[in-house]
């Protein structure tokens, strides 16, 4: 299978590349800066394409062209403080280089399109519900975050006339021990000043690196993979749990609690990143039998930190 990867060079992209590579299919990596991209994939295990221009322009159709599915992660990152000009980054990282995307798309003769497009989105899409477990059909958030993602998904789901099969995952926090949010919980804990946050009674849908790519390989091949797909663990757990955790797997204590007030102050707007949550549930990819690689969080926290022993 021939598969073209925006985003490539970003730490889902890296992720989804390899696992494609790795069984056998043909990968296009597409990246604003060539030179970071031929860092990336030091072992050419991905012919690279340059899109320098992602907000503004289309990427180079002979990227795309006779491709067999295109999954599309851009976007920039969300764990920063959230000023007028962040936000607007944030939202048109996301919606525009879609939108240039699927314009992209569409320009190509329906022969050589690619039959699939699997386009990142996020968890916070829904609306916090407490303790209840929020499938595909759970509510939509009315925050600048649920705004953003709705957007984002919009441009990919235009996808659909022209006749392709399109998969938004809705992606919860990703543990990695190559950055993202887990590389920002870690000090404080080693430290031996973590704990909950706000409480700790929210909900974090988590998700293990591999299992993004996983389960971004799966989308890909599985016909019934359309519409949302919750790409988050079987078993969503609160702030507190998490905190717990991360602890006994650094053999740090865990109980110095974290304020709302206190993170607000620091973070203004995107404390809510970390005070608020919904107990999202990957209700699809389970009906449509994809299994887990790690399913239970002390396992995943191990493996992403390096303390598997």
């Amino acid at each position: 299978m021939r598969v073209a990867v925006t985003g490539a060079t970003g730490l889902l992209g890296r992720a989804v590349a390899r696992e494609l590579a790795g069984r056998g299919d043909e990968v296009t990596a597409l990246s604003r800066d060539a030179a970071r991209a031929r860092g990336a994939f030091p072992d050419e295990s991905a012919e690279l394409a340059e899109w320098p221009e992602p907000k503004s322009a289309a990427p180079p159709l002979d990227a795309l062209r006779g491709r067999d599915a295109v999954v599309n992660l851009l976007g920039e990152p969300i764990a920063q403080r959230w000023t007028d000009r962040a936000k607007r980054e944030i939202r048109e990282s996301r919606v525009l280089p879609t939108r240039n995307l699927v314009d992209a798309l569409s320009r190509l003769d329906a022969p050589e399109r690619p039959r699939v497009l699997v386009s990142a989105s996020g968890a916070n899409w829904y609306a916090p519900r407490g303790d209840e477990r929020v499938d595909e059909s759970g509510a939509p958030g009315t925050d600048f975050l649920a705004a953003v993602t709705a957007g984002w998904e919009q441009e990919a789901l235009k996808a659909e006339a022209l006749g392709m099969r399109v998969a938004v995952h809705r992606t919860g926090m990703v543990l990695s021990e190559s950055g993202g949010a887990l590389a920002r919980m870690l000090l404080p804990f080693k430290l031996g000043v973590g704990g909950p946050v706000a409480g700790g009674r929210q909900y974090v849908p988590w998700v293990h690196v591999d299992d993004v790519a996983g389960a971004i390989a799966f989308c890909i091949d599985t016909d019934g993979a359309r519409g949302p797909v919750n790409l988050t663990a079987p078993e969503p757990v609160t702030n507190r749990e998490l905190s717990k955790a991360l602890g006994r797997v650094l053999r740090r204590p865990a109980v110095v609690p974290v304020p709302a007030a206190a993170l607000r102050l620091l973070y203004g707007e995107m404390a809510m990143l970390v005070t608020e949550g919904a107990r999202v549930v990957p209700g699809r990819l389970t009906a449509l039998g994809y299994e887990f690689r790690r399913p239970q969080l002390e396992d995943a926290l191990r493996e992403a930190t390096g303390h598997s022993g």
